[in-house]
C-alpha cells in the first residue's frame, strides 16, 4: 500500500536556469510513476517556462505543486539554450525561495536543477555556485560538496577555488570534511562507513619523496578522526583508491580538491551520481551535470541524474524524520 500522502516528505525544487534543460528535467522526473509517489513534490519557478518546457517534452507536470515566482522578465523574448543574465537573475531567485522554504520548516529538503555561473555573474552579481549560496543563506560558514552514486560517494575538502589555493591544506578543515562526509553517509544509510582520504600529492607524497603534505596535514586529520571512533584510514593516492573504492573497499573517498574528486565520479557514473550539500542545516542535492544549452529546448535532455537526486533527497528527508520521531519519543 502506498503511504498516506500527508506521511511523506515535502520537497522542494528549484527551477535552475529557466534557459537550460532544468524545466525539462523536472517535467520528465516527476512523470515517472516510480518517483512522483516517493514526496510531496513543489516546483519552485517559473509557470509560463515550465508551460514550454511540457509542450517540448510532450508532457504535463504532474504530481507537484507550484511555487510560481515572476523573477524572469521579457519573457516574450525568452529562448531556451541562450546565455541570458535575466535567467541568472531568475535561478538565483528560484534557489532562495526553496531554501527559504526548507529554513521555516515548510519543506523537508530541496532538489535543485542546474544554473548557469556565467548568466549569474552577467547579471552584475559575484558567484561560484550553489553549494556556497546555500550555505550564506543557511548562515553556515563550513559547506562541503558531496558527491554520492550507488558505487561509492566523495566528499571535497576544497570545491570553487583556484587550485593553487587548494593546495594550501588546511589539518582543521580536511577533519571537519571528514566527520561532515561520516555524519551524511549515515544519513544515507550507512551505518559505519569505510572512508579513505587521498593525498595531496603523487603516490599521497611516497613518504615524502613528492612533497609533505601528507604527513604535515592530512594524516593528523585521520588521526583525529579515528580517536573520535570514524572508520577512517589513509592518506591514500589518488589515482589508486578511486578505483578500490569502485570495486567495494570504500564507502566514501575524501579528496583534497575538485577535480581530484570530480573526474572518477563524473567518468564512472555521470547520470547517476548526486550532488550533496553538507555543513548546511537543511537537506540539498542537486544533478551533478550543467544547463546544456546546447540541447535545451530539444526535447534531448536526460533526466536520470535529476530522478537520483530526488531519490537520494527522499532517503535523506525520511532518514532525517525518523530519527526526529524516534528523539521526540525518547524524551516523552
Amino acid at each position: 500500500m502506498p503511504e498516506p500522502i500527508e506521511s511523506l516528505p515535502a520537497i522542494a525544487i528549484s527551477m535552475g536556469d529557466p534557459a537550460g534543460i532544468g524545466p525539462e528535467i523536472i517535467v520528465k522526473a516527476l512523470a515517472d510513476p516510480q518517483v512522483a509517489p516517493l514526496a510531496r513534490w513543489i516546483v519552485v519557478g517559473d509557470a509560463r517556462v515550465l508551460e514550454r518546457a511540457e509542450r517540448v517534452a510532450g508532457l504535463k507536470l504532474q504530481s507537484a505543486g507550484l511555487r510560481h515566482v515572476r523573477a524572469l522578465t521579457g519573457i516574450e523574448e525568452f529562448t531556451f539554450g541562450r546565455l541570458d543574465a535575466r535567467c541568472g537573475i531568475a535561478a538565483v531567485e528560484y534557489v532562495r525561495i526553496a531554501t527559504e522554504l526548507c529554513l521555516r520548516g515548510e519543506t523537508d529538503a530541496m532538489v535543485t536543477a542546474p544554473l548557469n555561473k556565467e548568466a549569474v555573474t552577467l547579471s552584475g552579481r559575484r558567484f561560484s555556485g550553489h553549494t556556497e549560496y546555500i550555505a550564506e543563506l543557511c548562515g553556515a560558514t563550513e559547506s562541503r560538496m558531496l558527491l554520492s552514486s550507488e558505487r561509492f560517494s566523495t566528499v571535497h575538502v576544497t570545491t570553487h577555488v583556484a587550485l593553487r589555493q587548494a593546495c594550501d591544506l588546511d589539518t582543521p578543515r580536511i577533519l571537519r570534511t571528514i566527520e561532515l562526509g561520516n555524519e551524511a553517509m549515515k544519513l544515507l544509510g550507512f551505518e559505519r562507513p569505510r572512508i579513505a582520504v587521498c593525498g595531496l600529492n603523487p603516490h599521497a607524497g611516497e613518504h615524502g619523496l613528492f612533497g609533505d603534505d601528507e604527513e604535515r596535514c592530512i594524516a593528523p586529520a585521520i588521526e583525529a578522526a579515528c580517536r573520535q571512533g570514524i572508520l577512517c584510514s589513509g592518506p591514500h593516492a589518488g589515482d589508486t583508491v578511486f578505483l578500490q573504492a569502485s570495486r567495494g573497499a570504500y564507502d566514501l573517498v575524501v579528496a583534497m580538491y575538485h577535480d581530484q574528486g570530480h573526474i572518477p565520479m563524473k567518468l564512472i557514473d555521470f547520470e547517476g551520481t548526486v550532488n550533496i550539500s553538507l555543513g548546511i542545516p537543511i537537506i540539498r542535492t542537486s544533478v551533478d551535470h550543467g544547463t546544456a544549452f546546447d540541447i535545451a529546448g530539444k526535447n534531448q535532455a536526460d533526466p536520470r541524474s535529476m530522478k537520483q537526486a530526488m531519490r537520494v533527497a527522499t532517503r535523506m528527508a525520511s532518514t532525517r524524520r525518523a530519527a526526529a520521531r524516534q528523539e521526540s519519543a525518547r524524551r516523552h
